[in-house]
């Protein structure tokens, strides 16, 4: 189904055709016609479907078919609200936003902690139609009475289950029950756990539910292998694979921001330059690494899961695991950063002795096995395991001591 065929708008038509998209991703596809006939809707798909797209669409026709039917609406009311968990999918929905409404007098603005208060009260002034936010920031400019949600027709919540999992959902309920009970709700995610489910009981109203793929499914485009290699070696072994050809462009990916540091401070030791995205940084360290990637000043970018879910880079041609994820959903979503748009993608995963024990509860999620592999031509200290880690059948007993009365030995001498 081409776009031509969903009632859009001229205005985003054109600004679809001028992002080069011909027909709507799946999630788009599904969700599109009811969203923009007002339903509330529930989208549930992988990593890198669209989903973006998938809201801002029916959220900027909304906008611009009330500015058709009173030309006195907009100007400097908030009529749409997105909340999203991290700063940088903030960044990224507010150009997407942007991009759609470009042929539109409909106006954005970003509302993101590390961020300067004054820039956003100024673009909150300037007419913004559109707010996205994280919870946090958007919380300390309503109680400031910098800005109100009594307008707000549209809410989205994308990114909910990412949100729950940062501890936002508190922050989430007080910001739904400021909104307008007239109100269309649409929240996009890659899985609906409970807590998320209770929220939308409480807050939307029949939502159509939408799914596309599995959301513990991985995309096809991407080639997964494990690495077994033992702790000392890591390092090493990742600067080889950086080294190797086809590696284009990469995001190593670690189980804390301390070892975020230490991973981009060794590659960088090597010659290899990086960059490297957690919490402890500032907004313009932050912005600046991943602009910096973007642009192609640097190929490595070493990040903890902050960045595993939303971040849209194109072209990035490996994941690498650093360390193996403690949640199986996050081994997915991290390996969703590569194989985007149907391209092609590698997702590497480096898995010490200790890290196998954790390698079937992730197999099991996904659905398959990962192949093992060693690196053609690099000097193992100890060689790799290429088999499957199983449990010694000892472990399935509990091995029981008999210990005689009196707790004397039970032999003879």
């Amino acid at each position: 189904m081409p776009f031509t065929r969903l009632g859009l708008r001229p205005e985003l038509l054109e600004a679809v055709k001028a992002l080069g998209y011909a027909a709507p991703t799946p999630i788009q596809e599904k969700s599109l016609p009811e969203s923009m006939q007002g339903k509330d809707v529930i989208g549930s798909a992988m990593t890198g479907s669209g989903k973006t797209m998938a809201f801002a669409l029916p959220m900027v026709q909304k906008l611009l078919d009330d500015r058709a039917a009173d030309p006195h609406k907009g100007g400097h009311r908030v009529r749409a609200l997105v909340l999203v968990p991290t700063r940088e999918l903030a960044s990224q929905v507010e150009k997407a936003v942007g991009e759609l409404a470009k042929f539109s007098p409909v106006k954005c603005a970003l509302i993101i902690g590390g961020a300067s208060f004054t820039t956003q009260r100024d673009a909150l002034k300037k007419g913004a139609e559109v707010v996205v936010a994280t919870p946090g920031r958007l919380l300390d400019l309503l109680r400031g009475g910098d800005l109100h949600l009594r307008d707000v027709k549209v809410a989205v919540l994308d990114e909910a289950d990412r949100m729950l999992d940062m501890g936002f959902m508190p922050d989430v309920r007080r910001i739904m029950q400021l909104l307008p009970k007239e109100r269309q709700t649409l929240m996009f995610s890659a899985t609906i756990p409970p807590e998320v489910e209770r929220v939308v009981n409480e807050f939307m109203r029949e939502p159509v539910r939408v799914e596309v793929d599995r959301p513990r499914s991985t995309a096809t485009t991407v080639k997964q292998w494990i690495y077994p290699v033992t702790e000392g070696q890591k390092g090493e072994l990742l600067a080889a694979i950086v080294k190797s050809d086809g590696v284009d462009s990469v995001i190593v990916f670690t189980r804390t921001k301390a070892r975020a540091d230490y991973v981009a401070h060794c590659l960088n030791r090597k010659d290899i330059k990086c960059g490297v995205l957690h919490s402890d940084l500032s907004q313009s360290l932050r912005d600046r690494a991943m602009q910096d990637f973007r642009e192609g000043k640097i190929t490595i970018l070493v990040a903890t899961d902050l960045a595993a879910r939303g971040l849209d880079v194109p072209e990035v041609s490996h994941v690498i695991n650093y360390d193996v994820p403690e949640h199986a959903d996050d081994y997915v979503h991290r390996i969703g950063r590569t194989g985007r748009a149907m391209t092609e993608g590698d997702a590497v995963t480096l898995v010490n002795f200790e890290e196998e024990r954790m390698l079937p509860g992730i197999e099991a999620f996904i659905g398959q096995e990962i192949p093992r592999k060693a690196l053609e031509g690099f000097q193992y200290i100890v060689p790799p395991r290429l088999h499957a880690y199983k449990a010694p059948l000892s472990s399935k007993f509990r091995i029981r001591r008999s210990i005689p009365r009196g707790g004397g030995s039970r032999f003879k001498r």
